[in-house]
Protein backbone atom coordinates (compact mmCIF):
# COMPACT_ATOMS: atom_id res chain seq x y z
CA UNK A 1 0.00 0.00 0.00
CA UNK A 2 1.33 3.43 -0.91
CA UNK A 3 2.03 5.43 2.24
CA UNK A 4 -0.09 8.37 1.07
CA UNK A 5 -3.21 6.16 1.08
CA UNK A 6 -2.64 4.85 4.60
CA UNK A 7 -5.28 4.88 7.29
CA UNK A 8 -3.62 6.57 10.24
CA UNK A 9 -4.51 6.17 13.89
CA UNK A 10 -3.81 9.51 15.57
CA UNK A 11 -3.06 9.28 19.29
CA UNK A 12 -3.28 12.64 21.04
CA UNK A 13 -2.51 12.32 24.74
CA UNK A 14 -3.18 15.65 26.45
CA UNK A 15 -2.40 16.75 29.98
CA UNK A 16 -5.45 14.81 31.23
CA UNK A 17 -7.30 13.47 28.19
CA UNK A 18 -6.79 10.99 25.38
CA UNK A 19 -8.14 11.59 21.87
CA UNK A 20 -8.12 8.82 19.29
CA UNK A 21 -8.88 9.43 15.62
CA UNK A 22 -8.69 7.05 12.69
CA UNK A 23 -8.25 9.09 9.51
CA UNK A 24 -8.68 7.79 6.00
CA UNK A 25 -6.44 8.73 3.07
CA UNK A 26 -8.41 11.92 2.38
CA UNK A 27 -8.22 12.95 6.05
CA UNK A 28 -11.80 11.90 6.62
CA UNK A 29 -12.56 10.75 10.17
CA UNK A 30 -13.34 7.03 10.00
CA UNK A 31 -13.71 6.68 13.77
CA UNK A 32 -13.18 8.78 16.89
CA UNK A 33 -13.06 8.32 20.64
CA UNK A 34 -12.36 10.77 23.47
CA UNK A 35 -11.44 9.90 27.03
CA UNK A 36 -11.68 13.04 29.18
CA UNK A 37 -9.81 11.58 32.15
CA UNK A 38 -7.25 9.09 30.92
CA UNK A 39 -5.17 7.26 33.52
CA UNK A 40 -1.65 7.29 32.13
CA UNK A 41 -0.77 3.98 30.57
CA UNK A 42 -4.28 2.47 30.79
CA UNK A 43 -4.45 0.43 27.58
CA UNK A 44 -8.18 -0.32 27.64
CA UNK A 45 -9.47 2.65 25.57
CA UNK A 46 -6.89 1.96 22.86
CA UNK A 47 -7.53 -1.79 22.96
CA UNK A 48 -11.27 -1.27 22.51
CA UNK A 49 -10.74 1.24 19.69
CA UNK A 50 -8.29 -0.97 17.80
CA UNK A 51 -10.52 -4.05 18.14
CA UNK A 52 -13.42 -2.13 16.59
CA UNK A 53 -11.29 -0.64 13.80
CA UNK A 54 -8.59 -3.11 12.84
CA UNK A 55 -7.53 -1.64 9.51
CA UNK A 56 -4.74 0.60 10.81
CA UNK A 57 -1.67 1.11 8.64
CA UNK A 58 0.29 3.60 10.76
CA UNK A 59 0.12 5.46 14.07
CA UNK A 60 0.81 9.16 14.46
CA UNK A 61 1.52 10.53 17.93
CA UNK A 62 1.35 14.09 19.15
CA UNK A 63 4.49 14.76 21.21
CA UNK A 64 4.71 18.13 22.90
CA UNK A 65 8.48 18.63 23.17
CA UNK A 66 11.05 17.74 20.54
CA UNK A 67 13.95 19.73 21.95
CA UNK A 68 16.50 21.05 19.48
CA UNK A 69 16.92 17.71 17.72
CA UNK A 70 13.46 17.15 16.29
CA UNK A 71 12.23 19.90 14.00
CA UNK A 72 10.24 17.47 11.85
CA UNK A 73 8.37 14.16 12.33
CA UNK A 74 10.44 11.09 13.14
CA UNK A 75 9.86 7.33 13.06
CA UNK A 76 9.65 6.08 16.65
CA UNK A 77 12.42 3.65 17.62
CA UNK A 78 13.51 2.53 21.09
CA UNK A 79 16.36 5.04 20.91
CA UNK A 80 14.05 7.88 19.90
CA UNK A 81 11.62 6.99 22.66
CA UNK A 82 14.44 7.03 25.22
CA UNK A 83 15.60 10.43 24.05
CA UNK A 84 12.10 11.90 24.21
CA UNK A 85 11.82 10.66 27.78
CA UNK A 86 14.82 12.80 28.71
CA UNK A 87 12.81 15.88 27.72
CA UNK A 88 10.00 15.09 30.15
CA UNK A 89 11.12 17.61 32.76
CA UNK A 90 10.56 20.40 30.20
CA UNK A 91 6.90 19.42 29.67
CA UNK A 92 5.92 17.52 32.83
CA UNK A 93 2.17 17.65 32.20
CA UNK A 94 2.42 16.29 28.65
CA UNK A 95 5.60 14.43 27.70
CA UNK A 96 5.15 11.44 30.05
CA UNK A 97 1.59 10.99 28.81
CA UNK A 98 2.65 11.11 25.16
CA UNK A 99 5.25 8.45 25.90
CA UNK A 100 2.59 6.36 27.61
CA UNK A 101 0.46 6.64 24.48
CA UNK A 102 3.41 5.52 22.36
CA UNK A 103 3.99 2.51 24.61
CA UNK A 104 0.34 1.48 24.71
CA UNK A 105 -0.10 1.71 20.93
CA UNK A 106 3.14 -0.20 20.31
CA UNK A 107 2.01 -3.03 22.60
CA UNK A 108 -1.35 -3.35 20.84
CA UNK A 109 -0.10 -2.80 17.27
CA UNK A 110 3.32 -4.46 17.10
CA UNK A 111 4.96 -4.01 13.73
CA UNK A 112 2.77 -1.05 12.75
CA UNK A 113 5.01 1.98 12.08
CA UNK A 114 4.65 4.81 14.57
CA UNK A 115 5.59 8.43 13.92
CA UNK A 116 6.16 11.17 16.50
CA UNK A 117 4.90 14.62 15.44
CA UNK A 118 6.08 17.55 17.52
CA UNK A 119 4.31 20.64 18.82
CA UNK A 120 7.66 22.43 18.94
CA UNK A 121 8.53 21.77 15.28
CA UNK A 122 6.36 24.57 13.84
CA UNK A 123 8.35 27.07 15.90
CA UNK A 124 11.80 25.59 15.26
CA UNK A 125 12.55 28.32 12.72
CA UNK A 126 11.75 31.25 15.00
CA UNK A 127 13.99 34.23 14.16
CA UNK A 128 16.93 34.63 16.49
CA UNK A 129 15.58 37.70 18.30
CA UNK A 130 12.31 35.87 19.07
CA UNK A 131 13.94 32.58 20.05
CA UNK A 132 16.76 33.89 22.23
CA UNK A 133 16.59 34.48 25.98
CA UNK A 134 18.98 37.18 27.28
CA UNK A 135 20.64 34.81 29.76
CA UNK A 136 24.31 33.85 30.09
CA UNK A 137 25.73 32.39 26.89
CA UNK A 138 27.07 29.39 28.78
CA UNK A 139 23.53 28.47 29.86
CA UNK A 140 22.29 28.68 26.29
CA UNK A 141 25.14 26.54 24.97
CA UNK A 142 25.18 23.96 27.72
CA UNK A 143 21.46 23.37 28.15
CA UNK A 144 20.05 24.45 24.77
CA UNK A 145 18.05 27.18 26.46
CA UNK A 146 15.85 28.98 23.95
CA UNK A 147 12.20 29.70 23.33
CA UNK A 148 10.75 26.56 21.78
CA UNK A 149 7.04 27.38 21.55
CA UNK A 150 4.25 24.80 21.67
CA UNK A 151 0.81 23.95 20.22
CA UNK A 152 2.54 24.04 16.85
CA UNK A 153 0.35 21.36 15.28
CA UNK A 154 -2.75 23.40 16.15
CA UNK A 155 -1.22 26.72 15.04
CA UNK A 156 -0.12 25.19 11.73
CA UNK A 157 -3.59 23.85 10.97
CA UNK A 158 -5.36 27.05 12.08
CA UNK A 159 -3.17 29.20 9.84
CA UNK A 160 -3.71 27.01 6.79
CA UNK A 161 -7.46 26.79 7.34
CA UNK A 162 -7.67 30.56 7.89
CA UNK A 163 -6.12 31.13 4.46
CA UNK A 164 -8.80 28.90 2.93
CA UNK A 165 -11.59 30.79 4.73
CA UNK A 166 -10.17 34.12 3.60
CA UNK A 167 -9.64 32.92 0.04
CA UNK A 168 -6.08 34.18 0.04
CA UNK A 169 -2.65 32.51 -0.25
CA UNK A 170 -1.16 31.68 3.13
CA UNK A 171 2.16 33.05 1.91
CA UNK A 172 0.82 36.61 1.86
CA UNK A 173 -1.01 36.62 5.22
CA UNK A 174 -0.07 37.97 8.65
CA UNK A 175 -2.04 36.02 11.25
CA UNK A 176 -2.25 35.77 15.01
CA UNK A 177 -3.44 32.26 15.80
CA UNK A 178 -4.91 31.84 19.28
CA UNK A 179 -4.95 28.32 20.67
CA UNK A 180 -7.09 28.75 23.76
CA UNK A 181 -7.83 25.67 25.81
CA UNK A 182 -6.71 24.30 29.17
CA UNK A 183 -3.29 25.19 27.83
CA UNK A 184 -3.13 28.36 25.77
CA UNK A 185 -0.70 30.08 23.45
CA UNK A 186 -0.57 32.55 20.58
CA UNK A 187 1.57 32.45 17.47
CA UNK A 188 2.49 35.22 15.07
CA UNK A 189 2.37 33.54 11.64
CA UNK A 190 3.82 35.38 8.65
CA UNK A 191 3.61 33.71 5.27
CA UNK A 192 2.83 30.40 6.93
CA UNK A 193 5.87 30.52 9.25
CA UNK A 194 5.92 31.10 12.98
CA UNK A 195 7.88 34.27 13.76
CA UNK A 196 6.89 34.68 17.42
CA UNK A 197 4.89 32.85 20.07
CA UNK A 198 3.92 33.24 23.72
CA UNK A 199 5.12 29.93 25.16
CA UNK A 200 8.84 29.53 25.62
CA UNK A 201 11.36 27.06 27.06
CA UNK A 202 8.46 25.16 28.63
CA UNK A 203 4.66 25.28 28.15
CA UNK A 204 4.40 27.39 31.33
CA UNK A 205 5.21 30.77 29.77
CA UNK A 206 2.73 33.19 28.26
CA UNK A 207 -1.04 33.39 28.71
CA UNK A 208 -3.06 32.62 31.80
CA UNK A 209 -4.24 29.00 31.53
CA UNK A 210 -6.59 26.66 33.37
CA UNK A 211 -4.10 25.59 36.04
CA UNK A 212 -0.85 27.17 34.80
CA UNK A 213 0.21 30.67 35.76
CA UNK A 214 1.61 31.80 32.43
CA UNK A 215 4.32 34.46 32.56
CA UNK A 216 5.26 35.79 35.98
CA UNK A 217 8.20 37.71 37.41
CA UNK A 218 11.07 35.17 37.39
CA UNK A 219 12.10 36.58 40.75
CA UNK A 220 8.89 35.27 42.32
CA UNK A 221 9.73 31.54 42.33
CA UNK A 222 13.28 32.39 43.47
CA UNK A 223 11.87 34.39 46.36
CA UNK A 224 9.49 31.58 47.31
CA UNK A 225 12.39 29.12 47.41
CA UNK A 226 14.92 31.36 49.15
CA UNK A 227 12.69 33.24 51.60
CA UNK A 228 9.35 31.44 51.96
CA UNK A 229 10.91 28.02 52.40
CA UNK A 230 9.15 26.27 49.53
CA UNK A 231 11.00 23.52 47.74
CA UNK A 232 11.54 23.66 43.94
CA UNK A 233 9.08 20.77 43.61
CA UNK A 234 6.43 22.70 45.56
CA UNK A 235 6.91 25.77 43.40
CA UNK A 236 6.67 23.66 40.24
CA UNK A 237 3.51 21.99 41.49
CA UNK A 238 1.97 25.33 42.37
CA UNK A 239 2.75 27.02 39.05
CA UNK A 240 1.82 24.03 36.86
CA UNK A 241 -1.24 22.61 38.61
CA UNK A 242 -2.65 25.13 41.09
CA UNK A 243 -2.36 28.51 39.37
CA UNK A 244 -4.14 30.23 36.49
CA UNK A 245 -7.94 30.34 36.41
CA UNK A 246 -8.13 27.61 39.06
CA UNK A 247 -6.17 29.75 41.51
CA UNK A 248 -8.24 32.88 40.94
CA UNK A 249 -11.72 31.37 40.59
CA UNK A 250 -11.35 28.07 42.40
CA UNK A 251 -12.32 24.72 40.96
CA UNK A 252 -10.79 23.10 37.91
CA UNK A 253 -10.03 26.26 35.94
CA UNK A 254 -12.54 25.29 33.24
CA UNK A 255 -13.66 28.50 31.51
CA UNK A 256 -17.26 27.29 31.47
CA UNK A 257 -17.27 27.09 35.25
CA UNK A 258 -15.52 30.45 35.55
CA UNK A 259 -18.16 32.20 33.45
CA UNK A 260 -21.03 30.52 35.31
CA UNK A 261 -19.58 31.60 38.66
CA UNK A 262 -18.94 35.13 37.41
CA UNK A 263 -22.54 35.39 36.24
CA UNK A 264 -23.64 34.26 39.70
CA UNK A 265 -21.73 37.16 41.23
CA UNK A 266 -18.56 35.44 42.38
CA UNK A 267 -15.86 38.16 42.59
CA UNK A 268 -13.00 35.67 42.27
CA UNK A 269 -14.43 34.30 39.04
CA UNK A 270 -14.96 37.82 37.70
CA UNK A 271 -11.34 38.67 38.48
CA UNK A 272 -10.19 35.42 36.86
CA UNK A 273 -12.00 36.28 33.62
CA UNK A 274 -10.69 39.85 33.63
CA UNK A 275 -7.09 38.73 34.22
CA UNK A 276 -7.43 36.14 31.45
CA UNK A 277 -8.66 38.59 28.81
CA UNK A 278 -6.23 41.31 29.94
CA UNK A 279 -3.31 39.00 29.21
CA UNK A 280 -4.93 37.81 25.99
CA UNK A 281 -5.36 41.37 24.69
CA UNK A 282 -1.83 42.29 25.64
CA UNK A 283 -0.25 39.29 23.96
CA UNK A 284 -2.29 39.64 20.76
CA UNK A 285 -0.92 43.17 20.51
CA UNK A 286 2.61 41.85 21.07
CA UNK A 287 2.20 39.26 18.30
CA UNK A 288 0.85 41.96 15.98
CA UNK A 289 3.94 44.06 16.65
CA UNK A 290 6.16 41.11 15.75
CA UNK A 291 4.27 40.75 12.46
CA UNK A 292 4.42 44.46 11.63
CA UNK A 293 0.72 44.39 10.82
CA UNK A 294 -2.27 42.09 10.86
CA UNK A 295 -4.72 40.49 8.44
CA UNK A 296 -6.66 38.19 10.79
CA UNK A 297 -6.93 36.84 14.32
CA UNK A 298 -7.82 33.15 14.44
CA UNK A 299 -9.41 31.54 17.50
CA UNK A 300 -9.11 27.78 18.02
CA UNK A 301 -9.02 25.28 20.89
CA UNK A 302 -11.79 24.51 23.35
CA UNK A 303 -12.13 28.06 24.67
CA UNK A 304 -11.36 29.76 21.38
CA UNK A 305 -14.00 27.77 19.51
CA UNK A 306 -16.77 27.71 22.12
CA UNK A 307 -16.63 30.90 24.19
CA UNK A 308 -17.97 33.94 22.31
CA UNK A 309 -17.56 36.10 25.44
CA UNK A 310 -13.82 35.51 25.45
CA UNK A 311 -13.56 36.43 21.77
CA UNK A 312 -15.70 39.54 22.24
CA UNK A 313 -13.70 40.62 25.28
CA UNK A 314 -10.43 40.46 23.34
CA UNK A 315 -11.06 44.15 22.53
CA UNK A 316 -9.37 44.42 19.15
CA UNK A 317 -11.24 47.31 17.54
CA UNK A 318 -8.12 49.48 17.78
CA UNK A 319 -6.43 47.04 15.37
CA UNK A 320 -9.20 47.52 12.82
CA UNK A 321 -11.03 44.37 13.83
CA UNK A 322 -14.72 44.67 14.69
CA UNK A 323 -16.56 41.50 15.73
CA UNK A 324 -20.17 41.07 14.66
CA UNK A 325 -22.26 40.06 17.70
CA UNK A 326 -24.54 37.76 15.70
CA UNK A 327 -21.70 36.00 13.90
CA UNK A 328 -19.72 35.73 17.12
CA UNK A 329 -22.52 33.71 18.71
CA UNK A 330 -21.45 30.63 16.72
CA UNK A 331 -19.56 27.85 18.48
CA UNK A 332 -17.69 24.82 17.28
CA UNK A 333 -17.46 25.67 13.60
CA UNK A 334 -15.20 27.40 11.11
CA UNK A 335 -16.54 30.91 10.62
CA UNK A 336 -15.78 34.55 9.91
CA UNK A 337 -16.89 36.62 12.93
CA UNK A 338 -16.11 40.07 11.53
CA UNK A 339 -18.51 42.80 10.52
CA UNK A 340 -18.60 43.33 6.76
CA UNK A 341 -15.79 45.64 5.69
CA UNK A 342 -13.67 45.04 8.77
CA UNK A 343 -10.06 45.71 7.80
CA UNK A 344 -8.82 42.85 10.00
CA UNK A 345 -10.80 39.63 10.11
CA UNK A 346 -11.69 37.52 13.14
CA UNK A 347 -12.12 33.80 12.50
CA UNK A 348 -12.89 30.65 14.42
CA UNK A 349 -11.30 27.40 13.27
CA UNK A 350 -12.09 24.02 14.76
CA UNK A 351 -8.78 22.56 15.92
CA UNK A 352 -7.70 19.59 13.80
CA UNK A 353 -4.28 18.57 15.06
CA UNK A 354 -5.22 15.08 13.88
CA UNK A 355 -5.17 16.19 10.24
CA UNK A 356 -1.66 17.65 10.54
CA UNK A 357 -0.41 14.54 12.35
CA UNK A 358 -1.90 12.17 9.78
CA UNK A 359 -0.45 14.15 6.87
CA UNK A 360 2.99 14.34 8.47
CA UNK A 361 2.89 10.61 9.20
CA UNK A 362 2.02 9.71 5.61
CA UNK A 363 4.65 12.04 4.16
CA UNK A 364 7.39 10.62 6.36
CA UNK A 365 6.49 7.02 5.56
CA UNK A 366 6.33 7.91 1.85
CA UNK A 367 9.90 9.18 2.09
CA UNK A 368 8.92 12.85 1.84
Amino acid sequence: MAALTMRVLVVNAGSSSLKLRLLGPRDEIVAAADVERWSTGDPEPVVVFVKEHRSIDAVGHRVVHGGTEYDRPVLVTPQIREHLARLADLAPLHQPRALAGIDVAASILPGVPAVACFDTAFHAGLPGPAATYPVPAEWRRRWAIRRYGFHGLSHEYAAGRAAQLLGRPLTELRLVTCHLGAGASLAAVSGGRSVDTTMGFTPLEGLVMATRSGSIDPGLPLWLIEHAGLSPAEVTEGLERHSGLAALAGGSGDMRDVLAAADAGDPGARLAFDVYVHRLRREIAAMTASLGGLDAVVFTGGVGEHQPRVRAAAGLAYLGLVVDDRRNAVTGQDADLSVPGSRVRALTVVSREDVVIARQTRRLLAGG
